[in-house]
């Protein structure tokens, strides 16, 4: 079950880690959170958070209600981004990636507490 728990838990970070480097060296994200109608400084906000909740869910030592703060802003995320997608009237395949991602976070979550990872 760890397994499980490892591998959900790495696939939302690797795509968190992506995610903000996106948004800090890709110009086509730079003028995609731009066309969603978000300013720059939300852009850059989003990176030190995804950055900084990355870190929260991989490292094993941080205190559980921390790490379930990380997966709440995670959620949030992920929800925002399929409102702002489907606001913008963006392909339906970003927001099949959004749902996807949610998922995975769940599955992340939930053997976060069977596996009691946490202290």
């Amino acid at each position: 079950m760890k397994m499980i728990y490892w591998i959900s838990t790495t696939l939302t970070s690797i795509f968190l880690l992506w995610s903000a480097y996106s948004y800090l060296y890709s110009k086509a994200a730079i003028e995609g959170v731009r066309a969603l109608g978000f300013p720059d400084f939300f852009r850059k906000q989003l990176v030190v958070l995804k950055i900084l909740a990355a870190i929260l869910i991989l490292v094993p030592m941080v205190p559980l209600y921390i790490k379930e703060w990380a997966y709440a802003g995670i959620a949030l995320f992920f929800i925002t981004a399929i409102v702002a997608h489907t606001a913008h009237k963006d392909p339906i395949s970003i927001t099949l990636i959004n749902v996807v991602l949610i998922i995975i976070l769940i599955i992340s979550y939930i053997y976060l507490h069977k596996n009691n990872i946490g202290v």
